[in-house]
């Protein structure tokens, strides 16, 4: 399987409520046989003699595993209906795309697999408990287990109360999907080395052919939706192997129409139908946008939250701060970063895989350009943008970064002045501008 369908394949069992608690569910039906064949093997009298061993006969330890079933089956349904109550605040406050985020929460997960777990091994035990005349059986260790089970999901209920609470807290929420966009920009950008981008080989124009429009082959979508991601190392190795180019037509984020480019192939009479099924298969499409190589996913829901809060219905300009401060450390992180190179050579110098890389500037334009229009009106917010700029200015090495955040100043304030009207506050912004503007001039 290719690397990006099987990434694709993880994240989607990750961010699934069915896939952890099945997997403690199997861990429980397989520690409830081992119990069960300890019992059997140690023996009745062996047992008895430990002091700390369940020993009841056959009708109280009926009564204890179905006492503990039937309560973790109440418990069990009580968690979910608290976890989708949840769900649904949190899709109304801070929008429909985090819900992503509450599902792949580990500890939700482990809360409800904890419940159900119990409640299937205490099945499995309770069926072999055993109160026939000369065949009296009781699995002592395995109901002890059942009792330990029912134990540990007491202190798992008071750490769902309290997780419950605090998962959907504003600024809980901001600092997870801020720990995602850090192992986001991890995995996708590599550590920068000291002035790297003048290392880099700009593309010479004879690196392309000038036919290759003409002379290439198109690889079409034969669907509709998101280019989740893309393996560009078999992409590149397909290339190498047969001799081609190929040209990436889009960045992972973008909707797909079906019969639209994903790719071109250079030269067209290279290409066989092994070979278009190849390259197609190392495209991942999909209903909606995910993080798996779409940075600008995660930069949305937190522009997302910070547009919900500046709206006239809720007006929580304090959200869209702590946002912001989130983004700014976020554009530091990357702007120490190198961004990838679109173009791919192999160990003989060729050309081979030519991708739509991006760059500092579109990240900035997705963090800033939505907030800034929406919290124009807004003298805290405003000011807050052109602090987070100053913020950022010196993490950035590369000329294009700074003109990058200079623009983004010269919006701020040109909007700012054409929705403020008190004088005063026209001065403070100006006032930040070009401190503003200072900042990122003396780099």
């Amino acid at each position: 399987m290719e690397a990006a369908k099987l990434s694709k394949w993880w994240d989607s069992l990750n961010s699934s409520f069915w896939f952890l608690p099945s997997l403690m569910v199997g861990l429980a039906i397989g520690l409830s046989f081992f119990t069960i064949g300890i019992d059997h093997w140690l023996g009745s009298d062996v047992i008895s003699e430990v002091n700390l061993i369940y020993s009841l006969g056959p009708s109280g330890s009926r009564a204890v595993l179905s006492a503990i079933a039937g309560s973790m089956v109440s418990v069990a349904t009580t968690a979910f209906s608290i976890t989708i109550v949840a769900l649904q605040l949190a899709s109304s406050q801070f929008g429909p795309r985090l819900l992503r985020n509450f599902m792949q929460d580990t500890g939700n997960q482990v809360v409800l697999g904890t419940f159900i777990s119990t409640f299937v091994y205490s099945l499995m035990v309770l069926r072999t408990v055993n109160e026939s005349e000369g065949r009296e059986f009781v699995p002592h260790i395995a109901v002890t287990c059942a009792i330990g089970l029912a134990i540990a999901s007491i202190g798992v209920l008071i750490y769902f109360l309290h997780h419950a609470a605090s998962s959907i807290q504003v600024d809980n929420v901001i600092t997870a999907v801020g720990d995602d966009l850090e192992q986001a920009i991890q995995r996708l950008f590599p550590e920068a080395t000291e002035h790297s981008f003048l290392s880099q080989r700009a593309a010479a124009a004879a690196d392309i052919p000038a036919d290759f429009n003409r002379h290439s082959y198109p690889v079409n979508a034969k669907g509709d939706g998101y280019l989740q991601a893309f393996d560009d190392g078999r992409l590149m190795q397909i290339a190498t192997e047969n001799d081609l180019m190929i040209q990436v037509q889009l960045r992972a984020g973008r909707f797909v129409v079906q019969g639209s480019e994903l790719a071109r192939v250079f030269p067209k009479d290279k290409v066989n139908k092994s070979l278009r099924s190849q390259i197609d298969g190392a495209f991942v499409l999909g209903s909606k946008r995910t993080n798996q190589q779409d940075l600008e996913f995660s930069i949305n829901q937190l522009v997302e939250i910070a547009v919900r809060a500046l709206s006239p219905g809720i007006n929580d300009p304090f959200t869209a701060i702590r946002c912001i401060d989130q983004i700014s450390a976020t554009l530091c992180h990357l702007a120490r970063r190198d961004i990838p190179w679109s173009h791919r050579y192999d160990n003989q110098n060729q050309l081979r895989l030519v991708t739509v890389s991006l760059s500092f500037e579109d990240v900035t334009d997705a963090a800033f350009n939505q907030i800034r229009q929406n919290g124009r009106s807004s003298v805290a917010v405003t000011i807050r943008l052109l602090e987070a700029i100053a913020v950022i200015a010196p993490f950035t090495y590369r000329p294009a970064d700074r003109a990058a955040l200079r623009r983004q100043a010269q919006m701020i304030k040109r909007g700012s002045h054409d929705a403020i009207v008190e004088e005063l506050d026209r001065q403070d912004i100006k006032a930040q501008y070009l401190d503003t503007i200072g900042a990122i001039e003396q780099l």
